[in-house]
């Protein structure tokens, strides 16, 4: 009777060991998946503000450009042509302190130019179409100037029209060193963020920790003002000894935005 007791009592013990021992191990089981779990896919939480800089600047330098056209019956005379009057134009540039740096050519071209030529036709009778005879060459190039002295733009402008330039355009006032106002812009932008994710970290009862990413919208460039010259230009010439029109410059507003996200807790 006693053996049997024992062997039960035994049994029980043993049992509830086993069962103890199973539970500890689901346990650590769990707790093991659920820390890997959060190694695996941690996601911090994090706000998100954009920020703006803007920073105005007078504008410092002038630009425009012209085209000088010339014909001629072969091509080196319609070279020399436009050379001559290229070359002019420069000069007289040169004169007004305009460096070289400052000159460039857009574009050259020289090609042929056509005609065509009816034939004469028997009264009724079938009349073939014109025939296309080449009829000398047309040369035709384009050249940027700056202007670093704005206000001499006007009186630039007019000279250029005076010595030959058959399409003067585009005459417009912006900032020579847009990268260093944009750096200003951006450090604006920056700031401006900073203080936007403070205020509202502190209105949803979180720290920030670090930052997370950093996106710069595209452009920020300034406006150019803008001055159609062709008109003033011709009509300098015409008048003779007008120095041109006062061109103001304005300001110019150069704009940088930035998005920035940082991780909080």
């Amino acid at each position: 009777m006693n053996e049997g007791f024992f062997n039960t009592k035994q049994m029980r013990l043993l049992c509830g060991l086993t069962l103890l021992m199973a539970l500890i191990a689901m346990g650590s089981y769990a707790t093991l998946n659920f820390e890997k779990v959060g190694f695996l896919n941690p996601v911090p939480a994090t706000i998100s503000v954009s920020g703006e800089g803007e920073v105005f600047a007078p504008a410092d330098i002038g630009q425009f450009s012209f085209s000088v056209n010339a014909e001629g019956e072969s091509a080196s005379e319609a070279q020399e042509e436009s050379g001559t009057k290229i070359n002019d134009i420069i000069a007289y540039l040169k004169e007004q302190g305009i460096e070289d740096k400052d000159i460039k050519t857009q574009n050259y071209n020289l090609y042929p130019k056509w005609r065509y030529e009816e034939r004469v036709c028997a009264f009724n009778s079938y009349c073939p179409p014109g025939e296309r005879v080449q009829d000398g060459f047309e040369a035709t190039q384009s050249v940027t100037v700056r202007v670093r002295d704005t206000k001499m733009a006007g009186a630039i402008v007019a000279g250029v029209g005076e010595r030959g330039a058959t399409n003067i355009s585009g005459l417009n006032f912006t900032i020579d060193d847009v990268e260093t106002l944009r750096e200003e812009a951006r450090a604006l932008a920056i700031e401006d963020a900073k203080t936007k994710a403070q205020v509202l970290a502190e209105q949803l009862g979180v720290s920030v920790v670090r930052l997370a990413s950093y996106y710069e919208n595209g452009g920020g460039y300034p406006e150019p003002y803008y001055f159609e010259a062709k008109a003033m230009a011709m009509d300098s010439a015409e008048e003779g000894g007008f120095g041109g029109a006062e061109m103001p410059v304005g300001e110019n507003s150069t704009k940088v935005t930035v998005n920035v996200t940082y991780e909080v807790r």
